[in-house]
């Protein structure tokens, strides 16, 4: 039991990891052209951007279905990228971003400095103006309190 939870704390973990160099250096690089679509105003459901959400589910899939049978640590880093995927859909799409408007804006501290480490990064709707590219690795900065 203790395998499978460090098993699927890793798969959550090089989800954060990985998705903070891919969002920097290739959706604010190369991929830009996928990416942008996040960073302009949209009047529909869905963005081309959606795509690195399908990739990344995919790879999810894939290695569940490949550790399934002997339950090993495909199986567990499968589900801690899933466990990623459905956290990051409920904080960047729906909190954040109100994709769909289940949540108002967050009163938690945490959950306050994600929220301002996001706005920060759509401050710009530039390829290279951009800040913070974490979902949950955000800085320090954006947990401080505005006096009142």
């Amino acid at each position: 039991m203790m395998k499978a939870i460090g098993f699927i704390l890793i798969g959550f973990g090089l989800m954060e990891l990985s998705g903070w160099a891919i969002h920097k250096y290739l959706m604010h690089g190369p991929l830009w052209m996928i990416h942008k679509t996040h960073h302009q105003p949209s009047k529909f459901a869905f963005e081309l951007n959606d795509l690195f959400s399908l990739l990344f589910g995919s790879i999810a899939v894939v290695l569940i279905l490949l550790g399934v049978e002997e339950l090993d640590y495909r199986f567990w880093i499968g589900i801690g990228i899933s466990l990623y995927g459905m956290l990051y859909f409920i904080l960047h799409d729906v909190l954040i971003h109100r994709r769909i408007k289940w949540f108002q804006k967050p009163k938690n501290a945490f959950l306050r400095g994600i929220f301002k480490a996001h706005q920060a990064h759509h401050r710009t709707n530039k390829k290279d103006d951009a800040v913070s590219f974490g979902l949950f690795l955000v800085p320090r900065e954006y947990f401080k309190e505005e006096e009142k």
